[in-house]
């Protein structure tokens, strides 16, 4: 059987970025802000922010339009800014590892002494004096994931993987000073749910609290958990690539 030929299918990419350039980006634009934020899940001088800094990394993109959608299929994206689904799977690609290397330092970070300013009066202002935030880990599905390794990704092992605790497992740990009932501490905390082990830095929910005064804990513990859940809930309503299933062979392209 001989070796099938690529379809080569006249696009007209010039027309595809005209009417995406009329529709979003040009002066006075068809369709509104609001409409752009629903468009592309951001505002527009953060889009553009985004676009200057990874235009200036990558020379890719300063002349082929980014048509890395909200993790619909690559198809799907054909009929408006007319470029076939292996470009765009390239183009994903390499706008994803671009902006790991141009805002990982700033964004992907341990927290700064500001930070941690900020971060305890926010605990302490919700009753947790010493708390830096609350951990949870947020699953995505690899479609692609070898048969092998099913289900080896549960909330312990990820946590295993993060470099959020990497400090801690080498005796390094955030300069922080509160009293609780009389007792000092230097080390923060996280809240987290009761799956997680017994870290000292982790101060976990309890299932079935056996008398009022834990109960009241317990509420409180979880109500102020909830931050964590609801971002991620936002981030996976907002951005479909989140939600569906990651469909790349390798996990070096998933995670570098």
């Amino acid at each position: 059987m001989g070796k099938i030929k690529r379809r080569i299918i006249p696009r007209d990419i010039e027309q595809g970025h005209e009417c995406l350039y009329r529709d979003y980006f040009s002066e006075n634009p068809v369709y509104p802000t609001d409409i752009f934020r629903r468009r592309f899940r951001m505002n527009r001088d953060v889009f553009f922010r985004i676009q200057m800094e990874v235009e200036k990394y990558e020379p890719y993109f300063v002349r082929n339009q980014n048509a890395a959608a909200y993790g619909d299929s690559a198809d799907s994206i054909d009929e408006y800014v007319r470029i076939g689904a292996s470009t765009a799977l390239k183009s994903l690609k390499l706008f994803t590892k671009t902006i790991v290397e141009v805002f990982g330092e700033e964004y992907l970070r341990s927290p700064t002494p500001e930070d941690l300013r900020r971060l305890l009066a926010q605990g302490e202002s919700r009753g947790f004096p010493g708390m830096l935030g609350s951990i949870d880990c947020m699953h995505w599905t690899w479609k692609n994931c070898p048969t092998t390794w099913h289900g080896s990704l549960n909330d312990i092992n990820v946590l295993e993987h993060s470099t959020v605790f990497h400090g801690l497992t080498q005796g390094v740990a955030p300069s922080v000073r509160y009293s609780i009932n009389g007792h000092n501490y230097t080390m923060g905390y996280y809240l987290a749910d009761g799956i997680y082990p017994k870290w000292a830095t982790f101060v976990k929910s309890i299932s079935l609290p056996p008398n009022p005064k834990l109960q009241y804990f317990a509420t409180k513990q979880e109500v102020a958990r909830k931050d964590v859940e609801r971002a991620f809930g936002v981030l996976q309503a907002r951005f479909k690539i989140v939600r569906g299933p990651t469909r790349y062979y390798k996990c070096q392209i998933i995670a570098p």
